[in-house]
């Protein structure tokens, strides 16, 4: 959904990129998932979301939040700061969110 992370740069747009990998969830994992990827791209001085990239089984469900946070201009901190229900596979925009600016809570940086 948004941008490509290659387009944008192709485009010249200053971005910054924070992933999470799904599968390290407590949701995932009681699912069994074994992979999963969210990427969330924004620009790297308004911080506005331009592009949100799911792989991930179950990814339907989680487009709703990216679409949402495009369409009203959040930021990724707008996304870090907003609270996710545990265990869920949308606590991963939040690690998403956080990873930005290097400061995810599951993921080693």
């Amino acid at each position: 959904m948004g941008q490509t992370e290659q387009a944008l740069r192709t485009m010249g747009v200053p971005i910054k990129v924070g992933c999470f990998a799904l599968a390290t969830t407590a949701r995932a994992q009681a699912f069994g998932q074994k992979y999963g990827l969210l990427k969330i791209i924004a620009h790297a001085e308004s911080d506005t979301v331009l592009g949100v990239h799911i792989i991930a089984p179950h990814a339907s469900e989680l487009i709703a939040e990216a679409v949402l946070a495009m369409e009203f201009s959040a930021s990724s901190e707008d996304l870090a700061k907003t609270i996710h229900a545990h265990p869920t596979l949308s606590e991963g925009y939040h690690e998403a969110a956080l990873a930005i600016k290097k400061m995810s809570v599951h993921i080693p940086l």
